[in-house]
């Protein structure tokens, strides 16, 4: 199967010795084309240059809710410069994390305000982050109006319901390992066999969240995206759909929303 990663954390640390191995670690098992997370101005800088290195690898540029209080609209022009990069399909990782309340909630809202902004000047779509903190995340995506970027619900856990209202607004839903955790995937599984095929994405947002049935598992548990096969199978039996044609559909949905 030929795939799309559509959320890796390549630019992080924990690659620094082997980027290149896990790279091709990935291609071996058919997951040709990457796109390497933004979650603050550090590591989008870091990952527009990981994609301007890779044809087959691509950038979001964006701040995470966790460090919305280093950005204010000052730096909206940098932010623009960004986006506007060879390699940038998308604005994120943003959005609201009501659950770690690492930055205060109203710098997280008026981060995501303005890279909101940043996706309808620039015609991006929008990498999503959402956690605890559904329907102030909903209300503010609704101020956009009609003008309201196309995006991804990125590592969506939530469950049926909360599957609708992302649904409702067009939004595309990326699904992870969390998929495959028995403690904790219980809604995610449930609203898997509600998700239709033209708008399901895969990722593996790794290093983290490494499924927890893989057999072997690394001794290190950093994932990697030579992983998301594993993700397939698991998500395509609870669509019930074979893992073949969800791969191409995921795929499909990647090219359409990121314009790769």
């Amino acid at each position: 199967m030929k795939l799309v990663d559509i959320g890796v954390n390549l630019a992080h640390d924990s690659f620094d010795a082997d980027r290149a191995e896990v790279i091709a670690r990935a291609r071996a098992v058919g997951v040709e084309r990457m796109i390497v997370t933004g979650s603050s101005l550090e590591s989008s800088v870091a990952a527009l240059a990981l994609a301007q290195q890779d044809a087959g690898l691509f950038a979001t540029v964006g701040v995470h809710p966790h460090h919305a209080a280093d950005i204010d609209a000052s730096h909206l022009p940098e932010l623009l410069g960004m986006a506007g990069q060879p390699g940038a399909v998308a604005v994120g990782e943003c959005g609201l994390d009501f659950f770690r309340d690492f930055s205060p909630r109203d710098r997280q809202e008026e981060a995501f305000r303005l890279q909101l902004d940043l996706a309808m000047q620039t015609g991006l779509p929008v990498f999503l982050h959402q956690r605890d903190a559904h329907e102030r995340f909903v209300a503010i995506l609704d101020e956009c109006g009609t003008k309201r970027p196309a995006g991804v619900a990125h590592c969506f856990t939530g469950g049926p319901a909360e599957l609708s209202d992302y649904l409702d607004r067009g939004l595309y839903i990326g699904v992870t390992g969390w998929i495959c955790d028995e403690r904790r995937g219980d809604a995610l599984r449930e609203a898997a066999r509600h998700l239709p095929l033209d708008r399901v994405l895969v990722e593996t947002d790794a290093p983290y969240l490494l499924p927890r049935d893989l057999e072997p598992r690394p001794r290190s548990r950093r994932n990697e995206p030579m992983h998301l096969p594993h993700v397939v199978r698991t998500l395509a039996a609870l669509m019930g759909e074979t893992p073949g044609r969800l791969a191409e559909a995921s795929t499909r949905n990647a090219e359409a929303l990121f314009g790769l």
